[in-house]
């Protein structure tokens, strides 16, 4: 890298389609994390049950993929700065553990039973290890290193490995009591086989995780697919209305494999098939260009601050998002004849009160908690806090 190539990464303005597309990554989580009721959600704002997809489904991959291409843009220009591998990998670390720890503490909250005796929570004895945060941490710590370690061909090789590996294993080899390729179960699959091996009663289900183990290996290529379109956007001899067209031609190139691999290996969040990281980084290499194309090309930025307030605290606001819905379910009050915890009063009095229908009531509800954390995300960018995680 020359200098004047140096000082142009230096001096660099961050990619406001990024932190938009990040923000509204993040935004989404929340909605689809606290609707009113999970007995009421319109069919677009819940997961798909096992094969197939959903808009949901896509929040998650669109974010993995995200934490790719930041890597590629913040490592550059550290290392433009004269940081070394060592110490951005040092960092990367420790970040990582943070985020691995706050994930631990979400899933772990509350810590003690307050009625009818002080204690510890039942929870905590059998503590889900796996989650969405851990699943960031990890698959940020592996994408970092592969970055800063791994040349482009090398980078390439490894994304090819990992998703045809995936795909052979949870095909050929046999799981005891279900046999070889037993991907339409939930529990007989290879995935859940190893997670019931490695993390028994410590998984979202009994015997299985969506967050668990082996689907961290093709969830870390959607983040590797983000490093390949990071260095697509850092390339100096390409102009920017060049870089949208490139971003366009991945974008459908992986949505298209996605879909004829699905033939064979359906698309699926839970064990994260190849197909679905292939799928849903072409998707999200879409989402981006259409962003960058409007808010970085044409610099069309008038409504998108909502978008990069919450980018700028993303986890930070996604931890604090979590905490506080628990709160509402544990803080208890008097209604009427009734003690109900401060959503169901929410909910189930204010908001089905007002809108007599639970289905709207319950994504009121969402919508509020989206209002609600926006004013947290631009309070903190209008104080200039930043919470680097």
């Amino acid at each position: 890298m020359n200098n004047t190539t140096n000082q142009k990464i230096v001096a660099g303005k961050r990619l406001d389609s990024l932190d938009f597309f990040r923000g509204a990554t993040v935004a989404a989580m929340i909605w689809v994390n606290n609707p009113g009721s999970w007995s009421h959600i319109y069919g677009p704002f819940a997961h798909a049950e096992w094969h197939g997809w959903t808009p949901t489904d896509l929040i998650f991959p669109f974010f993995l993929f995200i934490v790719g291409v930041s890597i590629v843009l913040a490592f550059t220009k550290a290392m433009a700065k004269g940081l070394s591998k060592r110490e951005l990998l040092n960092k990367t670390f420790i970040r990582a553990f943070k985020i691995f720890g706050l994930g631990m503490a979400l899933t772990a909250f509350p810590y003690v039973v307050f009625s009818p005796e002080f204690a510890l929570h039942p929870k905590i004895y059998d503590l889900r290890i796996p989650g969405v945060l851990q699943r960031i941490a990890v698959v940020y710590a592996l994408a970092a290193w592969a970055f800063l370690y791994l040349e482009k061909r090398k980078l390439w090789i490894l994304s090819t490995v990992l998703l045809i590996g995936y795909w052979l294993a949870m095909m050929l080899i046999p799981v005891p009591g279900y046999g070889a390729g037993a991907i339409d179960s939930p529990v007989g699959n290879l995935a859940a086989y190893i997670d019931q091996w490695a993390l028994s009663g410590h998984m979202w289900k009994d015997q299985w995780d969506p967050e668990g183990i082996l689907s961290t290996f093709p969830a870390l290529v959607t983040s590797l697919l983000g490093i390949h379109i990071g260095f697509l956007l850092i390339k100096e001899d390409l102009s920017k209305e060049s870089k949208v067209l490139e971003l366009f031609k991945w974008g459908f190139f992986w949505l298209v494999l996605g879909y004829l691999w699905s033939w064979s290996f359906p698309l699926n969040k839970n064990i994260w098939t190849s197909s679905f990281t292939l799928f849903t980084g072409g998707l999200a290499t879409i989402a981006l260009a259409f962003s960058y194309w409007f808010i970085d090309v044409k610099e069309k930025k008038k409504g998108i601050n909502w978008g990069i307030a919450y980018g700028t605290n993303a986890i930070t606001v996604f931890f604090l998002s979590g905490i506080l819905g628990r709160i509402m379910g544990m803080i208890q009050l008097p209604w009427g004849d009734q003690v109900l915890s401060l959503k169901g009063i929410l909910y189930g009095k204010i908001l089905i009160g007002l809108f007599d229908n639970p289905m709207i009531a319950s994504v009121s509800h969402s919508i509020l908690w989206v209002l609600l954390f926006w004013g947290l995300a631009r309070w903190m960018q209008k104080k200039s806090i930043i919470i680097k995680v």
